[in-house]
C-alpha cells in the first residue's frame, strides 16, 4: 500500500510549517509575495477580511479555537422544509403557481398579500385546492395583516393549520423599512391562536435589503425577537410559550462559509436570549426560514443567479435552516415565469436528494474554520445587539442603526467600485449585448432593494452610443490580455469597443482608426509592456494627429502621455463615469 492509498488517520502527520512553506511557493509564483518575505506571511496575504472586520483564515486549525465551542448547534432532522413565494397579482395565477410548485416539490408556501402581492380579496382563490393542515403557510401581508389573517382563518375554518404555519406579522421589519404599521396585535394574536399559527416573524432581510452586514443583521433580529418576547411579557405571557410565537428569518448570500456562520450563530445566540429570559433548556426553540439574498441578484446576466442562489441555498440549508426558499433567478426582472420557479424549487431538491446534504443535523459542525468564524460572527452579533440595547429599544434605535447600515452599504459599494467584490455579469465579464427575458412587472411594485450591482447596472441601463477604439500594439498575444480586460471594463459600463486586431504597422493601425468623424473620439492603447516602451508615446501623438480626442492606456500611465488609465484594482465607476463623459 503506497502512502496516498492510506487512509487519512493512518497518513502521515504534517507540521502547519510544511502548508505554510507549500502556499508561499504557490504565493511566489504568482508574485503575492517575494523571496525576501516569510512564509507564515501567507495568512495574511491569503487571509480575507469581511464588512464586520472579522478576519476570515484561509485555514482551520485547533489552535484557533481558545476552548471549546459552546451553546446551541443545528438539529434539524432530515430535509428542511422547501418553501416557495407567492406574490403574482391575481388569484387565479398565484393558485396556479402555489398548486404547481406543491405538487412538484415544495413542501410550504410563502404568501405575500397586499399591493406588491395577492389581493387580499383574492387570497381564498389563491388557497383553493391546498390542504393548510398538510402544507404550511406563512402570510406576509404588511398593508392589510388583519383582512388577511380573517381571511385565512375563514378559509382554514375549524381545520388547525400545519405546523410551521404563521401569520408573518413584523412592524419593527416594517418600520425598518420606513413603513408604519396599524396591527392590531391583540386581534391577531387570538387568531394565531386559533389557527394554531405563530403569530410573528422576525425578518432580517428588512435591514439586508438595504446592506446590512451579518453582524448588524443578526443583532437586528435579536433586538427584535427580544421586542416582541416584551410585547407578549406585557399581555402576561411568559417567555417560554412566547418563543413558541416567533419565527424567525435570514437572508443567505453566495458567501458559503459567511452564511453558514450565520445561521449557526443565531441559533447559539437566540438559546443565549433564551437563557436569560429564563427558558429551560430543553424548551429553547427557534424555528429558521433562510432566503436567498435579493440584493445579491443581479438584472443582468440572470442566469448567474442560479449559481448564487444555489449556493446561498447549500449554506443555509448546512447553517441549519428549517425552512429554505430559493427566489428565482429572474426576480429582479419581474415576476416569474414556470420555468424559473421550477428551477428555483429543484434547487432544493437536488441538494436534500442529490447531494444528500440535510442527511446531517449539523454538517459544518466541528470544522475549526466554521467554528472560528461561527465564534467570531457570534459575538459581532451580539455586541450589536448589545449597542440596539443600549439605546433603550429596537425602535428607539433604529436610526442609529440604519445609519451604521448605510456605513456598510457605502463600503461594500466602494469594494464593487473596485471590482474587490467582482460581480459575474455585472462588473466581471458582462456581455454587452446579452438579450434579456421579458417579465411582466407587478402592477403594485415590489420591496425596495438595493441591489450590490446597482451602480454598474444603472450605467448598463444607459448605454453609450459611441464605442472605444482600441489601438492594438504587437502581435495577438502580445495585446490579448489586456484588451480582454479594457473590453469587459468598458462593457461592464454599458460602453463597446472596436477591436481591429493586430497591425503589422503603425501606419495599418491608423488606417483603422476613423476618428472623431466616424464615432471614435476616445482610443485605448493596448498592448504589453514592452509595446508601451518601445513605440507606445509615438502611437499616443500620433493617434492624436488622427483625430483622437481622449486617450487611454490599459494599464499604467508611465510617461505615455495619455489621458487616464486603468489598471487592475482601479476604481472601475470612476473611470467608466470619465470615459463615458469623453463620449457625449
Amino acid at each position: 500500500m503506497t502512502e496516498a492509498d492510506l487512509p487519512l488517520e493512518q497518513g502521515p502527520a504534517h507540521a502547519l510549517a510544511e502548508w505554510e512553506k507549500a502556499a508561499a511557493d504557490v504565493l511566489r509564483k504568482s508574485r503575492r509575495l517575494t523571496d525576501s518575505d516569510n512564509d507564515s506571511d501567507v495568512w495574511d496575504k491569503l487571509a480575507r477580511t469581511t464588512l464586520d472586520g472579522i478576519k476570515i483564515s484561509p485555514l482551520g486549525t485547533p489552535e484557533q479555537l481558545a476552548g471549546p465551542t459552546e451553546g446551541d448547534r443545528p438539529d434539524r432532522r432530515g430535509a428542511w422544509d422547501v418553501r416557495s413565494l407567492i406574490s403574482e397579482p391575481g388569484g387565479k395565477a398565484a393558485a396556479e403557481a402555489a398548486l404547481n410548485d406543491l405538487e412538484n416539490g415544495v413542501t410550504s408556501l410563502w404568501i405575500r398579500v397586499g399591493s406588491d402581492g395577492v389581493p387580499v380579496d383574492q387570497l381564498e382563490t389563491t388557497l383553493a385546492g391546498v390542504l393548510l393542515d398538510v402544507a404550511p403557510v406563512v402570510l406576509d401581508a404588511p398593508d392589510q395583516p388583519l383582512q388577511a389573517a380573517q381571511t385565512l382563518a375563514r378559509i382554514a375554518g375549524e381545520t388547525k393549520l400545519a405546523a410551521g404555519s404563521g401569520l408573518g406579522l413584523d412592524p419593527i421589519g416594517m418600520a425598518a423599512r420606513g413603513e408604519e404599521s396599524h396591527a392590531d396585535i391583540a386581534q391577531l394574536a387570538q387568531i394565531a391562536n386559533t389557527l394554531g399559527a405563530r403569530l410573528f416573524v422576525v425578518d432580517g432581510t428588512a435591514v439586508h435589503d438595504q446592506g446590512a452586514s451579518d453582524a448588524q443583521e443578526l443583532g437586528y433580529v435579536l433586538a427584535a425577537g427580544v421586542h416582541y418576547l416584551r410585547r407578549y411579557a406585557d399581555h402576561g405571557v411568559d417567555p417560554t410559550q412566547a418563543a413558541q410565537g416567533l419565527e424567525f428569518r435570514l437572508s443567505a448570500t453566495a458567501e458559503q462559509f459567511p452564511t453558514i456562520a450565520k445561521f449557526r450563530a443565531l441559533r447559539r445566540l437566540w438559546g443565549r436570549v433564551l437563557e436569560l429570559s429564563g427558558v429551560p433548556q430543553e424548551q429553547r426553540t427557534l424555528l429558521l426560514h433562510g432566503v436567498t439574498s435579493r440584493p445579491m441578484m443581479a438584472k443582468y446576466d440572470p442566469w448567474v443567479n442560479m449559481l448564487r442562489t444555489t449556493v446561498a441555498a447549500f449554506a443555509a440549508g448546512v447553517g441549519g435552516a428549517d425552512s429554505v426558499t430559493v427566489l428565482p433567478y429572474d426576480q429582479p426582472l419581474g415576476l416569474p415565469d414556470p420555468l424559473s420557479r421550477r428551477n428555483a424549487r429543484n434547487t432544493s431538491a437536488l441538494l436534500i436528494e442529490e447531494s444528500h446534504v440535510a442527511k446531517v443535523s449539523d454538517p459544518a459542525g466541528g470544522s475549526y474554520a466554521v467554528e472560528k468564524l461561527t465564534n467570531d460572527l457570534a459575538e459581532a452579533g451580539w455586541a450589536e445587539f448589545t449597542r440596539i440595547e443600549a439605546e433603550g429599544d429596537i425602535l428607539e434605535a433604529l436610526p442609529s442603526l440604519l445609519a451604521r447600515v448605510a456605513e456598510v452599504a457605502q463600503r461594500r459599494d466602494a469594494e464593487v467600485a473596485r471590482r474587490r467584490r467582482p460581480l459575474t455579469g455585472v462588473s466581471e465579464f458582462p456581455n454587452l449585448h446579452e438579450t434579456l427575458p421579458t417579465r411582466a412587472i407587478h402592477p403594485g411594485g415590489s420591496t425596495p432593494v438595493r441591489r450590490y450591482g446597482w451602480a454598474f447596472e444603472e450605467l448598463r441601463d444607459n448605454p453609450v452610443a459611441t464605442p472605444v477604439f482600441l489601438a492594438t500594439l504587437g502581435t495577438v498575444a502580445a495585446h490579448t490580455a489586456r484588451a480582454t480586460f479594457i473590453s469587459n471594463l468598458l462593457a461592464a459600463g454599458g460602453i463597446d469597443v472596436v477591436n481591429p486586431g493586430a497591425h503589422e504597422s503603425l501606419e495599418a493601425l491608423l488606417a483603422s482608426y476613423t476618428g472623431p468623424d466616424g464615432g471614435q473620439p476616445v482610443v485605448c492603447l493596448v498592448g504589453n509592456d514592452a509595446a508601451y516602451a518601445d513605440t507606445g508615446a509615438q502611437t499616443v501623438s500620433a493617434l492624436r494627429e488622427a483625430g483622437a480626442k481622449w486617450v487611454i492606456v490599459a494599464g499604467k500611465p508611465g510617461d505615455l502621455g495619455v489621458d487616464d488609465s486603468a489598471a487592475m484594482g482601479v476604481d472601475a465607476l470612476d473611470f467608466l463615469a470619465r470615459t463615458r463623459e469623453q463620449l457625449r
